[in-house]
């Protein structure tokens, strides 16, 4: 009798731990569904309203430029329209051929039409936090190449001030043999904790695809980010700053619902 009892007790015990992950994996996937609505609106809106024919357009890297191309290459196939793209990383010229669009580079092209890329962060003088993904100083390259920079985004990017929602901090590329004066010097500077990043799947550090290190600086407040950028440019050894100061035109935020909503300093 008792081992029945045991047994019914675990039973309802299992069928209800079952049922309640199931309901974890149901919200987190529903939340991640109604983050790439999000993104996709805001790429899909950027694509239709800043590309022309016969354009020189920069590709960003990161999750929400996945839809930036996907949609780039329905209007190609649609309206036969003539443009190259440069990328800003090793993803985005995979996006790039994979979609059978043209893949040029910046000895051919130094001056692109407009350059579309995400952002980690933004606040309300839409300095942007860039480079979670490792790439930012390619991107900051391409960003200065191009004649307006179009950023998209979901509206956890968002803030009011940085570091209100990204916590990572912000990257800094660095000369591998530059790393711990560096990281000293910002703290000694500003304050805060310069870590090196670690790779997740291999032992050792991140390494860029210009074969140097990278310092994320979790800094303690807000901050004249032009004027931290151009002091912690000059330290021997860094390489460039994920602050993108004065850079952007505009920012679209897409919403889970599909709505998007445009942000320009003028707005």
């Amino acid at each position: 009798m008792r081992n029945r009892i045991y047994s019914r007790f675990m039973l309802n015990y299992n069928v209800i731990a079952v049922s309640n992950i199931a309901k974890q994996l149901s919200r987190m996937c529903s939340n991640g569904n109604l983050v790439n609505v999000a993104k996709k609106a805001a790429a899909y809106r950027a694509v239709n309203e800043h590309v022309k024919d016969n354009q020189r357009i920069g590709i960003g890297s990161g999750s929400t430029i996945v839809f930036a191309v996907e949609r780039l290459h329905q209007r190609v196939q649609e309206e036969q329209l003539n443009v190259t793209c440069v990328p800003t990383s090793y993803q985005a010229r995979e996006l790039i051929t994979s979609h059978g669009l043209v893949l040029e580079d910046l000895d051919m092209n130094p001056v692109l039409d407009v350059v579309i890329d995400g952002a980690d962060e933004f606040d309300d003088d839409l300095t942007l936090i860039k480079g979670g993904g490792g790439c930012l100083t390619q991107e900051k390259i391409v960003a200065a190449s191009g004649k307006e920079l179009i950023i998209i985004t979901d509206g956890s990017k968002k803030s009011k001030l940085l570091g209100e929602h990204w916590k990572k901090g912000i990257p800094i590329e660095v000369i591998p043999m530059a790393r711990v004066p560096v990281a000293q010097k910002i703290q000694a500077m500003y304050g805060g904790e310069a870590v090196l990043r670690m790779a997740k799947s291999k032992a050792g550090p991140v390494v860029t695809d210009n074969g140097n290190f990278i310092i994320d600086w979790k800094f303690e407040k807000a901050a004249k980010w032009g004027l931290v950028h151009s002091n912690i440019k000059l330290i021997p050894g860094v390489v460039e700053t994920g602050l993108f100061v004065e850079m952007a035109r505009c920012i679209y935020v897409g919403n889970s619902d599909g709505t998007v909503e445009r942000i320009a300093k003028h707005d």
